[in-house]
């Protein structure tokens, strides 16, 4: 008889375990899928698409279904002290929008833009951080965006904006551990965290600066892997792992522990910190919004100069 409890329960305990786990990696989506899944999922409820590029590009044909968002102006960023790209303060708007556009806290969000080049892959980075900062972690970017999507010519395309059928309600459950502040920066220098910068090396060097930015240079100790890197050719796709973990071996980067990643204002370091932290599985990554231009504003400290022009 106990021989037969016992057998009873561990059966309960493994039904148990394999339902819960298939309930958490329905709401788990992979950081990366292709155009391939796409087109299987189109038709299938609970799956939204967010195309991140011009409305102009975006009415002229889109994948099915696929709705547009302007991040700039949509609620996904603010600019607060003359610093641009911020993560909103106030999350009520944001919530109402995510939840206008078709999404809810089941929905499976995939992001995409033209994939052209990489600095179309910022803002997919960009919604995707977002969404996970809100706690949402059913989220995805179609790797090589439209780019990829055209390349099949039987791939479908609709033209004009796509209908929203139904507006559902976007509960935000507020996960800041991949949110790093400057107070975040100022206790990474003295403790001498890991800080990357995700920017082009002239301007890791000092030799040019984002026009928001104050002063030239970059963090003091930080270590720079351009975001160029890590997408194929310069293009929108990412590369496969194998070859990331080169790259982060020769910027000497390592790819786990503490870690920040940074840029001008939070849009090239959201690539940075998808890949440290999606693609190489380091989950201590974080990425500093405000970045250089916050840091060079309010003076928050000293910054490193690589060469001096005057």
């Amino acid at each position: 008889m106990r021989s037969t409890l016992m057998n009873g329960g561990r059966s309960l305990w493994l039904a148990l375990t394999f339902l819960f786990g298939f309930i958490g990696a329905a709401f788990a989506g992979e950081p990366l899928v292709d155009a391939a899944w796409v087109k299987a999922n189109l038709s299938k409820p609970g799956v939204v698409l967010i195309d991140v590029r011009s409305a102009s590009d975006y009415l002229r044909g889109h994948i099915p279904g696929a709705v547009n968002t302007d991040v700039d102006k949509s609620g996904w960023v603010e600019e607060r002290a003359g610093v641009p790209h911020e993560f909103p303060e106030k999350l009520d708007k944001l919530a109402a929008y995510i939840g206008s556009i078709g999404i809810d806290n089941t929905t499976h969000v995939v992001v995409l833009s033209a994939a052209n080049h990489y600095n179309d892959m910022y803002w997919p980075t960009r919604v995707y951080w977002t969404f996970k900062v809100l706690g949402h972690e059913n989220v995805s970017i179609l790797n090589g965006g439209m780019s990829e999507w055209t390349k099949n010519k039987a791939n479908p395309l609709e033209t004009g904006a796509a209908k929203v059928a139904t507006a559902k309600t976007f509960t935000v459950h507020l996960n800041k551990e991949t949110l790093a502040t400057v107070n975040d920066i100022k206790a990474a220098l003295e403790k001498k965290t890991v800080l990357v910068d995700s920017r082009p090396e002239d301007q890791f060097a000092g030799i040019n600066r984002h026009p928001k930015a104050t002063e030239s240079g970059t963090l003091p100790g930080a270590r720079n892997l351009p975001i160029s890197w890590a997408l194929e050719n310069g293009g929108g796709v990412f590369r496969p792992k194998s070859e990331l973990e080169k790259l982060f071996k020769v910027a000497n980067v390592p790819t786990s522990g503490d870690q920040i990643n940074f840029c001008n204002t939070g849009l090239y370091a959201t690539i940075g910190w998808f890949v440290a932290s999606e693609l190489m599985g380091n989950k201590k990554a974080k990425m500093y919004d405000g970045s250089m231009t916050e840091w060079t504003i309010t003076k928050a400290g000293p910054v490193e100069h690589k060469i001096s022009l005057k």
